[in-house]
């Protein structure tokens, strides 16, 4: 019983099934003790596809997920994986061979000091030095990527200590996660009294409601108050795409409703949010006119960008239940009329600008096609790349849960989508997981379709291919006067025969009308398949809030031919609480 085997078991007693990795030298100890183990090792073709796969693998379970790399540069491959994960709150265990302890400081071959690297983008690190530090250090890794608010753990594992002998050391006894404190009660008093006295409240949902356990509560507290809801990009599924109290996602690319409702409240009450700069455009400007009630159960985010008028610091489920009843109370109080007409208005607005999918021509449309495949697989979960399509995505697709979209929010991180899809189907190889990527991103983690065939993992591949870094050219057209920098993909390979030549069925469609044939085909496709989908290079991502603009100031496609949007920002919008559909179109940009 050395080092390794002796976390090996540990490992299993964790619950830990599944780990994503990829062997070398400062780590073979591990990898020898993993004979005859339990555990599924999943060997990935890249350590940074290693540590996406487990990144989506806790996203969708909410379990914690385990990537392992060797020292040097195995361990500098996993580090954008790990940022991912602490930027949105992913809960991870991360485990790096170590050159061995006497040669730490020397320039050995391989040696890296990954402790110091990381040392901003994880909850915590472990530099083991002897076997004795095993348990701790495993115990405390596993209960402080669970607790509180998620994320990743590393354990930098020098190779004497996998050796070392470990015969003295007890069972591992897996530690229980931190209970989140309960809001005081005086906080929760004041949140209720704030609400009774706005006249056009709105809640601003964030990704903290599915990574506090909230989810349910959020969702009574918006059955029994009805207040129009927005959502960030990590929230979208919080609530049910139909549900009367559900206006879309509010930000640089969420819908003109979403936007408008924010802009004219005076009221936020922000649920496990965090003020993100894409979600709030211009914050000088952003809600103008809000009192502030913030939910969080991190401390930390309240107040960190946007005063507060109402702290709830503690279980965000716990905060919601207490507060749904009273607020429903309140909503029939002295507002009562005025509420009713400000829900009436965001509902008009909801339907007055929905997206439309009739776009003119032959070529496909993104979003219709993304909005189809929603259609025909509700149940998937969705892997997503960064680029145009991760928005069309999120505008498009109609989640019903939170742990179906899984998308680099915080960090942007090209690559993501197929190696995150391999995590959440090795979690679940019944469930149907769907990546979506652009050609752009598809090409970062490419290697990784070997992954694919080698386990045969029944991800479907959406490839939107513009041939282009879509979204670096759009920003080039709308704000760099069309002087395209390196954003020229024509050369791209075809894609359908790169997937053929790893072993992965392809089809391809570019024709509006084949789509529901090409989408039916991908889905009854037994086993990983590919859908190459060409695009028109010159489809941009509407609606857009210009950068330096609050979110009142969106723009369409019609406008931006009249409009200088690189120009400073005009001042923002009074909020009209009763405005028209001319005037609320008519908000200066």
């Amino acid at each position: 019983m050395n080092g390794a085997r002796w976390l090996v078991q540990a490992l299993e007693a964790e619950g830990v099934e599944t780990i994503f990795g990829y062997p070398g030298g400062a780590i073979m100890p591990f990898y020898d003790a993993l004979h005859g183990a339990s555990l599924k090792h999943v060997l990935v073709r890249h350590e940074q596809g290693a540590a996406f796969a487990a990144n989506g693998f806790a996203r969708a379970s909410g379990r914690v997920g385990v990537c392992v790399a060797t020292s040097g540069p195995g361990a500098s491959n996993l580090i954008t994986g790990i940022a991912d994960a602490m930027l949105d709150s992913v809960p991870m265990v991360v485990i790096t061979g170590q050159v061995a302890t006497p040669l730490m400081g020397t320039d050995a071959f391989q040696e890296l000091d990954v402790f110091g690297m990381t040392l901003p983008i994880v909850k915590h690190s472990f530099l083991l030095r002897s076997v004795d530090e095993l348990p701790n250090a495993v115990s405390e890794a596993f209960r402080i990527a669970r607790s509180g608010r998620p994320g990743p753990v590393l354990i930098d594992l020098p190779k004497d200590v996998q050796i070392g002998n470990a015969e003295h050391l007890g069972a591992h006894i897996p530690s229980q996660a931190d209970t989140m404190p309960a809001c005081a009660d005086h906080a929760l008093h004041e949140a209720a009294a704030l609400i009774s006295q706005a006249e056009r409240p709105v809640v601003y949902g964030g990704g903290g409601i599915i990574l506090g356990d909230a989810l349910e509560a959020f969702r009574e507290f918006a059955d029994l108050t009805q207040i129009p809801t927005v959502l960030t990009l990590r929230a979208l599924g919080a609530l049910q795409p139909a549900h009367p109290a559900n206006f879309g996602m509010l930000g640089m690319h969420g819908t003109r409703a979403a936007n408008l409702a924010v802009q004219e409240s005076d009221l936020l009450i922000v649920v496990g949010a965090r003020f993100d700069d894409r979600a709030t455009g211009k914050l000088a400007e952003f809600a103008p006119h809000a009192r502030i009630v913030h939910l969080d159960g991190d401390g930390c985010e309240i107040g960190k960008l946007r005063d507060t008028d109402v702290s709830v610091c503690g279980d965000v489920a716990t905060s919601l239940s207490r507060l749904a009843a009273p607020c429903a109370a309140q909503m029939q109080g002295r507002h009562a009329v005025a509420r009713s007409a400000w829900r009436e208005l965001c509902a008009q607005r909801r339907e007055t600008f929905a997206a439309r999918y009739d776009a003119p021509g032959n070529k496909v449309f993104a979003p219709a096609l993304l909005k189809r495949m929603s259609e025909l697989a509700p149940d998937a979960v969705v892997a997503c790349d960064v680029g145009q399509h991760q928005m069309w995505v999120a505008q498009h697709w109609r989640f019903d849960h939170p742990r179906k979209h899984l998308t680099s929010g915080a960090l942007g991180a090209m690559g993501f989508g197929l190696p995150a899809a391999i995590g959440a189907q090795m979690e679940d190889m019944s469930r149907r997981v769907v990546c979506v990527s652009g050609d752009g991103s598809f090409m970062m983690n490419v290697q990784e379709l070997a992954t694919l065939k080698r386990y045969r993992v029944p991800v479907k591949i959406i490839l939107l291919d513009n041939s282009a870094l879509g979204m670096v050219r759009q920003w080039q057209e709308l704000f760099f006067e069309r002087r395209y920098s390196e954003i020229d993909l024509s050369d791209n390979p075809d894609f359908a025969e790169v997937a053929r030549a790893f072993g992965i069925q392809a089809l391809s469609v570019d024709k509006a009308a084949d789509v529901d044939a090409a989408l039916q085909a991908l889905l009854a496709a037994d086993g990983p398949t590919l859908l190459h989908v060409a695009i028109d290079t010159a489809a941009n991502v509407w609606p857009l809030v210009p950068p330096n603009h609050n979110n009142a100031q969106m723009l369409d496609a019609d406008e931006v031919t009249s409009l200088d949007v690189g120009a400073p920002a005009a001042p923002a919008a009074e909020p009209v609480a009763t405005a028209s559909k001319e005037s609320s179109h008519a908000l200066p940009v």
